[in-house]
């Protein structure tokens, strides 16, 4: 059979024709001779080369036996007892009974390799022993008090998050989610400030509550209710931005509100450092920094959403921000923060947290001891089985990978993102960059098919978004390539 295909001889296996931009694998190097068992296997028309499905890595995890209802029944009943916009992936929806790290298991046992971690969320990998663990242990002995006691598992998992931040980011605000966290956030620097308007980027995705959803620059996700005091600046983006990569045109753009639509003064300034939803844009360099000094300049407060950028995602870093070289006044968290428990947060510094003692501020939820044990597990996995390190090592090899296939595949316009937050950019032409939207929901479609779950995401909904469990692998970056690589022959 054969052999799979590895991105350092990626090179080995590519050969280029009439020297355009046009690339076919040398298979002959690396390929086994069939057996008689695998005549099916046929031609990709390409320059007639054999093409051999991919096989996933091997994972020594046996799903327990599903008896429950199955895929067509529960997609019924969703529709009629879960009414939401926002339907289930895939012609035929995956019913996901269980996980165990980087895999998936649906109603028939079939693994599959997840390469979305629930929208960035999971971040150890699913069912992580030691965050199980945890969570059970803190779950036979207190579900749930209130912040009106005091609780050794809240408190122990706020010393240790603040110990992450550096300099006076030592006031911690538990919430249910990145939408309240960022709702919260949003309203803390408004109470500081005295001010009410808000800058946030076009693109930017920050929350479906009501100042959050006002914040959010992408029509898909504003209801038509009233969004005050926010004004969007222009999209760093260099790969469809009007300046390209240069982070410092863009910023004047953020002066330019402040001088002609506030009375030059505002709240503050909210940003992701590479924006998740609307299709991981990695900002200009140069362009936060900018703002930073842009913001403070006109007495604003400088909020980082690290909701989908947190937690060592990136690699680089275990702040999305720090790559920046800045310092934000206020952080808000979320998903990868709990491994799929139900937690966010804010983390800001004592002085500007004292704005919420001016009335009485509450959350129910908020530093749950369940949720928070959750929470505290997951630094710990972090830092002891290195997965920051990890997302840089297999993040970087992974990005190399998929850019290895912008020279093969003319529908690939764009790989961006750091570590294990990536998006591959789909388009009808390369120059013309037009958005092949129903290309990449028939691309995500056979990857399913195949074993691979990703997510979908973008302005125009044909960015590819590759969000794993940071537990990833390299022999999961070069199934998932190869994936990819086959899929796109095949159309």
């Amino acid at each position: 059979m054969m052999k799979h295909f590895s991105c350092p001889y990626r090179s080995l296996l590519l050969r280029k024709k009439d020297n355009k931009t046009s690339w076919q694998f040398l298979l002959s190097t690396t390929t086994i001779a069939p057996s008689n068992e695998e005549e099916e296997e046929k031609k990709d028309g390409v320059g007639g080369n054999l093409v051999v499905p991919p096989e996933m890595p091997h994972f020594n995890h046996t799903p327990s036996p599903y008896r429950g209802p199955s895929a067509s029944d529960l997609f019924k009943r969703r529709k009629h007892y879960l009414p939401t916009s926002v339907g289930p992936y895939y012609t035929n929806p995956l019913n996901l009974v269980e996980g165990k790290m980087q895999y998936l298991y649906d109603e028939n046992g079939r693994r599959y390799l997840d390469a979305f971690g629930g929208i960035a969320t999971v971040s150890c990998g699913h069912c992580h022993p030691d965050v199980v663990e945890a969570t059970v242990n803190q779950m036979r002995l207190l579900q749930h008090t209130t912040v009106l006691y005091l609780n050794h598992a809240v408190i122990d998992f706020a010393e240790a998050l603040a110990a992450k931040f550096p300099g006076d980011l030592k006031a911690v605000f538990f919430t249910n989610s990145g939408t309240e966290a960022n709702e919260l956030a949003l309203m803390i620097a408004r109470l500081y400030t005295s001010c009410h308007d808000i800058i946030s980027i076009r693109n930017g995705y920050h929350g479906n509550a009501t100042s959050t959803m006002g914040a959010t620059a992408q029509n898909i996700h504003k209801f038509n209710v009233v969004q005050s005091g926010v004004h969007h600046a222009l999209n760093p983006d260099p790969y469809r931005g009007v300046f390209g990569s240069d982070g410092v045109k863009y910023a004047n753009d953020v002066q330019d509100i402040i001088d002609y639509g506030t009375c030059g003064r505002v709240a503050g300034f909210i940003a992701e450092s590479i924006q998740g939803v609307g299709g991981v844009i990695e900002l200009a360099p140069g362009y936060l920094p900018e703002v930073h000094s842009i913001i403070k300049k006109a007495g604003g407060l400088f909020i980082a959403d690290e909701v989908q950028t947190g937690f060592g995602r990136t690699g680089s870093h275990f702040w999305g921000f720090e790559a920046h070289g800045i310092v934000p006044d206020i952080i808000t968290l979320a998903k990868g923060i709990g491994n799929g428990a139900p937690i966010g947060a804010v983390v800001t510094t004592p002085q500007i947290a004292e704005v919420l003692s001016r009335r009485t501020y509450f959350s129910t939820f908020g530093g749950n001891p369940v949720c928070s044990a959750a929470g505290h597990a997951v630094l710990r996995v972090i830092e002891k089985e290195k997965l920051e390190q990890n997302a840089f090592v297999v993040g970087s090899y992974l990005k190399e990978c998929l850019s290895s296939l912008m020279d093969k595949h003319e529908i690939i316009g764009d790989v961006r993102g750091k570590g294990m937050l990536l998006g591959v950019e789909l388009v009808k032409d390369q120059k013309l960059k037009v958005p092949a939207s129903a290309e990449m929901l028939h691309i995500i479609e056979k990857m399913k098919d195949m074993g691979v779950l990703v997510g979908k995401g973008g302005f125009h909904g044909n960015v590819i978004r590759i969000t794993p469990p940071l537990c990833f692998t390299k022999e999961d970056a070069d199934f998932l390539v190869d994936v990819m690589d086959y899929t796109m022959l095949k159309m």
